[in-house]
């Protein structure tokens, strides 16, 4: 696990050095062991390590055995043992045994179908000096991040914005597209990031660079399907899948821990594993704090977990770190717990485990389509979903805006998910969001647009609506908002995180589990949890999901938070975005309990702190907030 980041232009060796240096050093805290820089005419890469596999001899760059190519790259490979036996009985010699150099030699051997062969996360680059040409990849679902911008006659690319930030050529200008889709989303939901011209290389796709020409290529879409498998056949594929992920994922030279909240992924995945440490974290008591449901089954696994409690003070004095950390505003709240979770377990290990992608790949989310808990509107539900789809269709559109109980459940079940569903956040709608912007900021991609082009790729192919809603997911809400503030909040404490419920082998597996066995009127992610069950008491498997709580609203109330966050919506600056009466009005009316703004007010709060950090101070790491008493 560690950070990249490399420019192409034609500038001195020694310029090229200066500068590879300064952008490596702003993200050392994603490897601060080591680090390289190779400046090879008009080509210079960079790195930072932090060391999990080979300790000794897995630097980077590493180069082939002529020197022809080097390579850098963020991530790990577990089949990489595997591969290197194969690459070694085509001929190939081995200078480490680092899982970094199988990606090298396997380019080596099979060119661009390297990246069909790898089971792990990764983002690199590699440089093939005979053809003058960069190749590099992210990994099949986006775990790893790369962003790349051409600028004054530079391509540059990094696992972190901030490092383009510290190259000459880098111009900084705000997209102003950006802000009223994310208003919906509460993540960046454009290819293009925060930073006009800078933009994410897509998940699943590799690219190359030669003469000042970039082509990028797909190698890997999800294949969503419908199988006839029996239910007990299907959880014993699950089960044995995850068995065989969990232990390929804890491949490493170093100890592997945990994360564990009181959610079944996380608790499934810790009962595979059996580390010697776990980690959980909350706020307060009650509601808001998982850590003692954690420290139960902890107890009962025998496993050793270590938590902590946070409050209110810590979440905002760290924020604006967080959101520097973060390179583009998120207003997930989960964020702040995982910052400060990721910092507990860094005092101890370098590497954990966690359970992010089991709700997408098994349907774990409410909002596929669990809005009632009345059994006759779910038994209705069911037999009009039986009907033929123009007449499902036509139901479902007919329940839209209806008052009567259960009718956003028929909504959401029935009619197409192109026109019910946009992910997992819905935060503003996009006209209220238009109305509390500026003009200039009005003009973006509608939602539909940004959903819309993932759904086209579903075009001609007879999917259920909830499988339409999985992919979705797949490609906009995991690799935009999940997987991005897990990399970065780990990465913010030289903290590897790995994620065994989202491996290539258990999508495999989870495409083509049967509809029915997804969602019933039992739980959500059904089979799944029935693959849990033997391994965990059922108490954790059938909780339903309660992601991070974080008390956003409990802290709104208080008049110390409140005065902070209207500090901030009271700059003058905010008026260049926002209608700055309206956006005081709705705090007030929150901090008055007279409406429940508190999703908008934190997405807005988080972008102006974002921009605070960025824009105004010119992205200078903060320093933390003096909150008063």
């Amino acid at each position: 696990m560690c950070g990249i980041a490399g420019f192409v232009n034609d500038t001195s060796t020694e310029e090229k050095t200066a500068v590879l240096k300064r952008m490596t050093d702003i993200i050392a805290h994603r490897g601060p062991d080591n680090e390289g820089h190779f400046v090879d005419g008009r080509v210079a890469l960079g790195f930072r390590r932090l060391s999990i596999i080979d300790l000794q001899g897995g630097d980077q760059p590493i180069f082939n055995e002529d020197s022809s190519m080097a390579i850098t790259m963020n991530g790990e490979i577990y089949n990489y043992r595997e591969l290197r036996r194969q690459l070694i009985d085509l001929g190939h010699t081995f200078s480490t045994e680092s899982d970094t150099e199988v990606i090298l030699h396997g380019y080596e051997q099979w060119g661009h179908e390297v990246v069909n062969r790898l089971r792990g996360m990764f983002a690199f680059v590699i440089w093939d000096r005979g053809r003058g040409e960069l190749f590099g990849a992210r990994d099949h679902f986006g775990i790893k991040p790369f962003y790349y911008a051409r600028m004054g006659g530079t391509f540059m690319y990094a696992s972190e914005i901030k490092s383009l930030l510290q190259h000459p050529d880098f111009h900084k200008e705000l997209n102003t597209q950006a802000l009223r889709p994310y208003m919906t989303f509460q993540y960046p939901a454009l290819p293009e990031t925060f930073f006009k011209g800078v933009f994410k290389l897509p998940e699943g796709h590799w690219f190359t660079f030669r003469d000042g020409k970039m082509d990028i290529h797909q190698y890997y879409d999800p294949a969503f399907g419908e199988s006839k498998q029996d239910l007990k056949d299907l959880v014993d594929s699950i089960d044995q899948t995850v068995q065989d992920s969990v232990k390929a994922h804890q491949v490493a030279d170093v100890e592997v821990g945990s994360f564990l909240s009181s959610g079944v992924d996380s608790s499934y995945v810790a009962a595979l594993a059996r580390p010697r440490h776990t980690y959980s974290i909350g706020f307060g008591k009650g509601t808001y704090n998982e850590s003692d449901q954690a420290g139960e089954l902890a107890s009962i696994l025998k496993l050793n977990n270590t938590t902590e409690s946070l409050d209110g003070d810590q979440a905002f004095s760290y924020f604006p770190q967080i959101q520097w950390y973060m390179d583009e505003p998120d207003s997930n709240p989960s964020c702040v717990p995982l910052f400060f979770l990721s910092e507990l377990a860094s005092r101890d290990l370098r590497v954990v485990l966690s359970g992010e992608g089991a709700d997408e790949l098994f349907a774990g989310y409410v909002d596929y389509g669990v809005h009632t808990r009345s059994r006759i509107i779910k038994d209705v539900t069911r037999l009009l979903g039986r009907l033929p789809r123009k007449a499902r269709y036509a139901i479902g559109r007919w329940a839209k805006g209806k008052h009567f109980h259960g009718a956003w459940h028929l909504y959401a079940n029935l009619a197409p998910a192109e026109e019910s569903f946009i992910g997992q956040a819905k935060v503003f709608d996009e006209d209220e969001a238009g109305r509390l912007l500026k003009p200039a900021y009005r003009k973006a991609p509608r939602v539909c647009e940004i959903t819309g082009r993932i759904y086209a790729r579903l075009k001609g192919r007879s999917l259920s609506e909830l499988k339409k809603k999985q992919y979705l997911d797949m490609h906009q809400w995991m690799p935009g908002d999940i997987l991005l503030k897990a990399d970065k909040m780990t990465m913010a404490h030289s903290l590897e995180l790995r994620v065994p419920l989202l491996d290539r082998k258990l999508m495999d597996v989870a495409e083509k589990v049967p509809t029915k066995y997804l969602i019933t009127d039992q739980n959500t992610k059904f089979a799944f949890r029935k693959a849990a069950d033997r391994h965990i008491p059922r108490e954790w498997s059938a909780r339903e999901k309660l992601g991070f709580p974080v008390p956003i609203r409990d802290w709104l109330h208080q008049e110390r938070y409140y005065r902070l966050v209207r500090s901030m919506f009271e700059q003058d600056w905010v008026s260049e975005f926002f209608d700055q009466e309206a956006l005081l009005r709705m705090l007030d009316d929150n901090y008055a309990k007279r409406n429940d703004a508190r999703r908008k007010i934190w997405t807005v709060y988080s972008f102006l702190t974002w921009y605070d950090v960025y824009f105004i101070h010119d992205g200078t790491k903060p320093e933390l907030q003096d909150l008063g008493k």
